[in-house]
């Protein structure tokens, strides 16, 4: 063989057993960015101090680029340790404004939701390539934790990796795109696509850079602190332009509230903005059927496309269509038309987890909207809707473990989507839940905070019902307690206008004290001078003095909530549903006969009667038995001169009680003896 020859064979075969080169990557994500125009391109140093400033692009294309784009694309290249990696990654857009497609760097610039249609493609071991994949991106300027919202399947509660949580101190960054499952529950893993961290410092700090997961650390790179390591570190964003101007869309995951045909109607809307494309295209599928409709591009176009409650999704679907053009320009997952509830209150509101696993109660029918964390620029940074968690409070999702259980019961038992908006904070008085009424909105309040998420999320004047759990922190001052509900019922009736009421008397006020009975009797008294139905806490033996375990606690008091709202609102039984409520108290003798409302059966645990007492007699009662006609029998120790009124406290912690057949604890009370 000529030496030419043997030459050219040595070089291609050199060629090949050579590690790809820069140029390989960039050609693999050219390919797949065809049809984009480059928004943003930078080289990353090896460290950075980009707090409130903007990164130094080498290219910046937003501001002309602006909101004409309909899907957004990334390109990580590195060349490192393992030679040359690349990721490129595309999805739906998550946000409007090409300036916030890049790394965050302000405060409140804070993306953490999950991204439809995923498309990845890569060269590093591990990453799952191909498309129609579901993301979830945790994009911030703050320090975070490993606490999880419960919003990623498979994903850790306390390792950084796909559900992670940023704490109101701002000064690390995290830019991350992962894969995860697209509905809980899931059996795919949760998986970093690409990551770049620690770039938000108020000194100089070596950032943290990977694609795919990092197996000697945590899985999406924080903290490694790696990024000398790498000889190239280009990050490259895209957008791609868009065909058709949208300004209407149902969000992925929104729950639109049902009207009373079963049903709602959300609308899509826009204008086609591009040359070429004869008409668009809606396709809405759930419920086993697909309803298209078109419109031509010459004139604005609007649709409002029938979907019902059930347990369903629907899919929305909008295409441009043109000689040469079929491009699906948007698409929304996970719509569904139910039935929207606030619980608002303190720490029992809540409900955060103290014991026992409410996890098994989340459905991907029970959604929420927003955070309820006290942080304004978090909670008003977050505007998209979620699955309903139960675990965990202040978070994206925070449902809280009774309102868990309490939709999820709905769902099963009425086939009904659900909504759950929890605003509580915990250990507050009343005063800190009212209204600022010159700016309803205000972030800095606990009622704007909640206000806003309503609003943003179109649902603030089509509440269903709202439940109030709070007084423990108002220490038995009936007077201010009252005044202050009454004063923040007057401010919800004005907004939520369609919703029903339903308020709790707390078991204890303050915590680790039943002795007390002025604001619990002030709560009874609601249902009649407010016009509120009032729930019952006693009853519930998982009680630690001031919270309740979820066995024995906060899932029976979801299951006593879901009693009395279906009875409500849903048709559903009334027998042995109402918290047992006595409407007066007679003597005889050495015998007291409360009368109650109902004739509901009651039964009577043994040792019930301690939690009785006579003002003015030092009397004990000694036995209590239920009575068919709707009263309960109080034998007493003697004759009750002197006696004017008889209190029953309730128990703290375990029993005995006093409950009706749905385990519903009879209401503390102060009466006057007749």
């Amino acid at each position: 063989m000529p030496r030419s020859a043997i030459l050219t064979t040595v070089l291609a075969t050199i060629a090949v057993l050579a590690p790809p080169t820069a140029a390989v990557a960039a050609a693999g994500c050219d390919a797949a960015a065809a049809g984009y125009t480059t928004a943003l391109q930078i080289n990353l140093p090896t460290s950075a101090t980009w707090l409130n400033t903007t990164p130094p692009y080498t290219v910046n294309n937003t501001a002309a680029i602006g909101s004409n784009f309909d899907r957004v694309g990334y390109c990580l290249e590195l060349n490192g340790p393992k030679g040359v990696q690349w990721v490129w990654t595309a999805m739906d857009p998550f946000t409007s404004d090409a300036k916030r497609l890049g790394l965050q760097t302000s405060a409140g610039q804070i993306f953490r939701q999950q991204v439809t249609d995923l498309e990845v493609s890569s060269n590093v071991a591990g990453v799952t390539n191909g498309t129609g994949q579901t993301g979830y991106i945790e994009m911030w300027p703050n320090q975070y934790s490993g606490a999880a919202a419960g919003q990623v399947p498979n994903a850790s509660a306390s390792t950084y990796d796909a559900d992670d949580s940023p704490t109101t101190v701002l000064g690390h960054g995290s830019f991350q795109i992962h894969q995860i499952g697209g509905t809980k529950p899931s059996s795919v893993p949760a998986k970093p696509v690409l990551s770049i961290n620690r770039f938000s410092e108020a000194t100089a700090k070596t950032l943290a850079l990977g694609i795919g997961t990092n197996t000697t650390g945590a899985p999406d790179w924080t903290l490694t602190d790696n990024a000398a390591s790498y000889t190239q570190r280009k990050l490259t964003v895209y957008a791609r332009p868009s065909l058709v101007k949208l300004t209407e869309m149902p969000q992925d995951l929104k729950l639109v509230p049902r009207d009373s045909d079963n049903g709602a109607n959300p609308a899509v809307a826009g204008q086609v903005t591009a040359t070429g494309v004869d008409h668009v295209e809606l396709r809405v599928t759930g419920n086993g059927a697909t309803q298209t409709f078109t419109a031509p591009a010459s004139a604005p176009f609007r649709f409002t496309p029938r979907i019902l409650a059930g347990r369903w999704d629907y899919t929305f679907e909008l295409r441009a269509v043109g000689p040469g053009i079929d491009r699906v320009v948007a698409k929304r997952t996970g719509i569904v038309a139910g039935d929207v509830y606030v619980v608002q209150g303190q720490s029992n509101a809540e409900a955060a987890k103290r014991s026992g696993d409410a996890n098994v109660e989340e459905s991907q029918y029970l959604r929420s909207f927003g955070s309820s964390n006290a942080d304004p620029t978090i909670s008003g940074a977050d505007r998209v809707w979620h699955y309903a968690t139960g675990e965990v409070t202040q978070q994206s999702g925070s449902a809280g473990q009774w309102a868990i259980r309490m939709g999820r019961r709905l769902v099963d038992t009425y086939g009904v989507p659900v909504a759950l908006f929890n605003g509580s904070h915990g250990g507050k008085p009343i005063s800190f839940f009212q209204r600022n009424d010159t700016t309803p909105n205000d972030l800095t309040t606990n009622y704007g905070r909640l206000r806003s998420r309503l609003q943003a999320s179109g649902v603030l004047s089509k509440v269903r019902g709202v439940l109030w759990y709070q007084g423990e922190q108002d220490s038995d001052n009936a007077s201010v307690h009252i005044a202050g509900f009454t004063s923040l019922l007057a401010d919800w009736r004005t907004e939520m206008t369609t919703a029903k009421y339903f308020a709790y008397q707390v078991r204890t006020s303050p915590c680790n004290n039943t002795t007390t009975v002025n604001l619990r009797e002030a709560q009874r008294k609601l249902g009649d001078t407010q016009g509120v139905t009032i729930l019952s806490t006693n009853g519930l033996s998982g009680h630690d003095g001031c919270h309740y375990a979820y066995a024995g606690g906060y899932r029976e008091m979801g299951d006593h909530t879901f009693a009395v709202v279906a009875r409500d609102l849903y048709g559903g039984p009334s027998a042995g549903v109402a918290p047992p409520n006595p409407s007066s108290v007679t003597k005889s003798g050495t015998t007291l006969t409360v009368k109650l409302r109902s004739t509901d059966p009651l039964i009577v645990d043994s040792g019930v009667g301690a939690d009785f007492r006579l003002v003015g007699s030092t009397v004990t009662v000694t036995s209590v038995v239920y009575q068919a006609d709707g009263s309960l029998k109080l034998s007493l120790s003697g004759t009750p001169t002197g006696a004017t009124a008889l209190i029953y406290q309730g128990h703290l912690k375990a029993g005995p009680w006093i409950t009706n057949a749905t385990g519903t604890g009879l209401l503390a009370f102060d009466l006057a003896i007749t």
